[in-house]
């Protein structure tokens, strides 16, 4: 048994009872668009189920695209980016980006393999030879985002284009950006992690160095921040890609990232020999045991505060909430 939640009264009583549904997220059903490359794919039998023959990935399917369509339905909710304020409008922009040569546009979420992305899209564009060439990532140079274009140009692209993105467990994702931003880069550290030992550490003093920043610190930061303005290494998937405001044709999933997006490279029609790099053999990505850990370390008071800043991307992509009972966390 699984359900999807929709942001209710009833869903803060579950959020409250820390219920867990077993639940995999799975792609969206493309619209219906004529002459489109990658259509006649997505229309073979069996739709876009990418594991032929398992009922449940259908089902699972079919309720995400239900959930969309029940929120993003709502009076209110954005169906067009230009419905969007202006700050909105120019944070998802600036985070979609461009392949004119394969016709997709892609938005990408920081901690869901955005940097591998923006390898392949170098390697479409010609400006790598292979998505194996190890070099630092520069995030910016020799890309091409929505936020560059001209308006006209911009709702071109919207129409025609191809467009998808890759989900993560919220909270997993959480994790992730608190273990390396935190835990490895100076400048994170410095920017925010003496701010927030500052606030929220007693007797922190006036200079703390921020590299040492606990989880539950971190959560309590983020209670505290307007999601619109967060950073974008832990804004809502919902903020940065506003997927009532656009209707993306494919969200892939973390949980099952190699296989996913080889299918969105064949289905764009990428060369035979462009494939998403593989995870390198010492990667120890934030696994649902690590979170199991740091959730149930975590004050549960604390996790209900932080839960409904990240709700519609529960909601929306169909990924559970985390089971903190008591029973669960001493297991």
């Amino acid at each position: 048994m699984f359900a999807v939640i929709v942001a209710s009264s009833g869903l803060l009583l579950m959020i409250e009872r820390g219920i867990l549904a077993e639940m995999k997220p799975l792609p969206l059903h493309p619209p219906n668009r004529e002459g489109a490359p990658w259509r006649q794919a997505l229309s073979r039998p069996g739709g876009l189920s990418l594991e032929a023959g398992d009922p449940d990935l259908q089902v699972r399917q079919d309720v995400r695209n239900r959930t969309l369509r029940a929120v993003c339905g709502q009076p209110g909710m954005p169906r067009d980016p230009w419905d969007l304020p202006v700050g909105q409008r120019r944070t998802l922009l600036r985070h979609i980006l461009v392949s004119d040569r394969y016709r997709f546009l892609y938005c990408y979420v920081p901690k869901v393999a955005c940097s591998n992305w923006k390898r392949v899209l170098k390697v479409l564009a010609g400006v790598l030879d292979n998505v194996d060439v190890r070099l630092k990532m520069d995030h910016r140079n020799d890309l091409v985002f929505l936020a560059d274009l001209r308006p006209e140009e911009i709702r071109y692209r919207l129409q025609h284009y191809f467009k998808f993105l890759f989900v993560r467990d919220p909270l997993e994702r959480l994790l992730s950006a608190y273990r390396n931003k935190f835990g490895e880069i100076r400048e994170y550290q410095q920017r925010y992690g003496a701010e927030i030992v500052r606030r929220y550490r007693a007797g922190a003093g006036p200079s703390p160095a921020g590299d040492d920043v606990t989880f539950p610190e971190f959560l309590r930061y983020l209670v505290d921040e307007d999601p619109e303005h967060m950073n974008e290494h832990w804004m809502p998937v919902y903020h940065l890609c506003q997927p009532c405001a656009v209707r993306y044709d494919f969200v892939g999933s973390y949980e099952r990232l190699e296989a996913d997006a080889n299918q969105v490279l064949e289905w764009v029609r990428a060369p035979p020999h462009v494939r998403f790099p593989a995870r390198q053999a010492w990667y120890r990505p934030a696994s649902p045991e690590g979170l199991h850990y740091h959730l149930c370390s975590t004050p549960r008071a604390l996790l209900q505060d932080v839960l409904p800043k990240y709700i519609l991307d529960f909601s929306l992509f169909a990924y559970p909430l985390p089971n903190v009972t008591r029973e669960a966390c001493h297991q």
